[in-house]
């Protein structure tokens, strides 16, 4: 069956957030981890998962594990592994197997049916390729999974804002907001001249988050879920999430 005509007849249960980026190395995973933290801190009775739908060498999924008590399966967590560190068809190519994309799609079917919310963290950049015919747009599109775009703060932040949004918007990709990352310490000059708030929010159309603040490592989950907090999240409506009294051991 092909992967569109098995998303037309399979309704997504639950509730699941896409972390999307403008490329590799721009702190996709940081934002994940800190929403993750962030969650499990505010919301007493909210059950959370992590989903890594396709990771090329080690990285993501062993820090998560490092991190969290997670209260899911490792298959759960990253249902397509490669061992080296490559765009995804390039890795699969390398180990002589296809990428079946069913996989990950009945997983996330699976912890959506299981968990009140599932973050899900992509490969790469919106263009990055998943497959020799689909981008991580297309995939995020099809899948209509409401989506974070996380852009990093630097020299050139407001072009790489603008042209991935506007991929964004060729795959029918819903972007619910824009997280300007700090992958590095950056001063608040800095962030005013290279991440200009209201110029990226008028020319992308898109809500701006905030600034994630720097977070040094090794991370904690009391840094990760106090970095969250600095962000407005009214836009993800996390606030109708169960019960946000109390705190859920991690």
């Amino acid at each position: 069956m092909f992967l569109k005509e098995l998303i037309a007849l399979t309704k997504p249960l639950g509730r699941s957030l896409a972390i999307v980026g403008t490329d590799t190395g721009v702190g996709k995973t940081a934002v994940t981890a800190a929403l993750y933290a962030y969650c499990r801190r505010h919301f007493a009775h909210t059950t959370v998962a992590i989903n890594k739908p396709i990771q090329a060498g080690p990285g993501d999924r062993e820090q998560f594990q490092a991190l969290f008590q997670l209260n899911q399966s490792p298959e759960s967590l990253n249902p397509i592994y490669f061992r080296d560190p490559l765009a995804p068809p390039l890795a699969a190519d390398r180990e002589g197997v296809q990428i079946d994309l069913g996989m990950p799609w009945r997983s996330l079917l699976q912890l959506q049916q299981d968990y009140d919310l599932t973050l899900v963290e992509t490969a790469g950049g919106l263009g990055s390729p998943m497959t020799w015919e689909l981008t991580v747009a297309d995939l995020v599109g099809e899948w209509r999974l409401p989506a974070i775009l996380v852009v990093p703060v630097r020299l050139g932040c407001i072009s790489q804002a603008v042209a991935n949004m506007a991929l964004a918007r060729q795959c029918k990709l819903a972007v619910k907001g824009i997280v300007l990352n700090c992958v590095e310490p950056r001063s608040p000059e800095e962030q005013r001249q290279w991440a200009p708030v209201e110029a990226i929010a008028q020319l992308t159309r898109v809500p701006i988050l905030g600034f994630l603040p720097y977070i040094p490592e090794p991370w904690t989950v009391e840094s990760l879920a106090m970095a969250a907090a600095t962000l407005d999240l009214e836009y993800l409506e996390l606030q109708e999430l169960p019960s946000m009294t109390g705190v859920v051991a991690t």
